[in-house]
């Protein structure tokens, strides 16, 4: 299939600049480089060949990007370290309008967590809440989550979830299982919440939760588009519901550097959508949620 021609921006919504204070990890993580090592090697980027800020910035300037998200993320409870809310501000105000921050915060931290998340909110202009809760060790419905979820309301922000397998093997992928941010939303249907990734292996179950849930949206996020085409990948149902019942609700985002940015541009623009919707999935989805429109 000939790639299509876009006309429009579009809005990345995830990635992670390549600066010390942010692009941090642990060992709980050294099996992603396993397992994304074709992937990030395609980026230029991968553990052994960083690309340098400039070339970074110079990269979504080139792409044409309107909004790159960078997010936050608190682990210092379960794996002892943490990106910054201050530092992802920073970044965001020291390279403009393009960057949007979301803060990171760590649900084991109580009041702390919940004051935390509104100062990143109210004083550093952050935009949403991550939560990567394979990294608290938590289920998307721990009643340690509700009240950072009551809060998000409060604020009228998006908090986003890990909602996917994860590679660590130290930690369980059960707490990235879609059928627990259904008993989320049955109890905050107010809540505006992104599961990303998107699902696998459990994509039919999270589509049928963003079915339920208007509030639900879904991240294409760290997985290469070109999977939702490749039959028995598993990813496949995403393409269908997707270009239909639930188009207005698929979200475009890289994870840069697992996935990266031209490359998975170029695999979307190859999908077999409508026109209008892969616009959707590229950008207006996103500044819905964002509230930029």
């Amino acid at each position: 299939m000939t790639a299509a021609k876009r006309d429009y921006p579009f809005i990345d919504y995830g990635s992670v600049p390549p600066t010390p204070e942010i692009a941090k990890t642990g060992p709980h993580l050294a099996n992603y480089r396993r397992v994304y090592e074709q992937s990030e090697r395609a980026t230029h980027a991968g553990p052994r060949t960083r690309e340098s800020l400039p070339d970074y910035l110079a990269m979504y300037e080139k792409l044409g990007a309107r909004h790159v998200v960078v997010k936050a993320r608190d682990l210092e409870t379960t794996f002892g370290f943490r990106v910054r809310n201050e530092d992802v501000a920073e970044f965001c105000r020291k390279h403009g309008a393009r960057y949007i921050g979301f803060a990171g915060v760590d649900p084991h931290k109580g009041m702390t967590a919940i004051r935390e998340l509104e100062f990143a909110v109210k004083e550093l202009g952050l935009r949403g809440l991550n939560l990567q809760c394979f990294e608290h060790k938590l289920r998307i419905n721990d009643p340690k989550m509700f009240p950072l979820y009551a809060k998000c309301i409060e604020l009228k922000i998006p908090v986003n979830v890990h909602c996917s397998v994860n590679f660590s093997t130290a930690t369980s992928m059960d707490f990235g299982r879609p059928l627990y941010l259904d008993d989320v939303m049955v109890h905050f249907p107010e809540l505006k919440m992104v599961a990303a990734p998107p699902g696998w292996p459990w994509c039919q179950e999270l589509l049928a939760v963003a079915w339920r849930h208007a509030n639900v949206w879904i991240g294409l996020v760290a997985v290469r588009p070109k999977y939702l085409a490749v039959a028995n990948s598993g990813y496949e149902p995403l393409l269908q519901y997707g270009n239909t019942v639930l188009q207005d609700r698929m979200i475009y985002g890289t994870s840069y550097p697992m996935v990266p940015v031209a490359g998975s541009l170029a695999e979307i623009d190859a999908l077999p959508l409508k026109e209008s919707v892969r616009k959707k999935w590229l950008h207006d989805n996103a500044a819905r949620l964002l509230g930029l429109d």
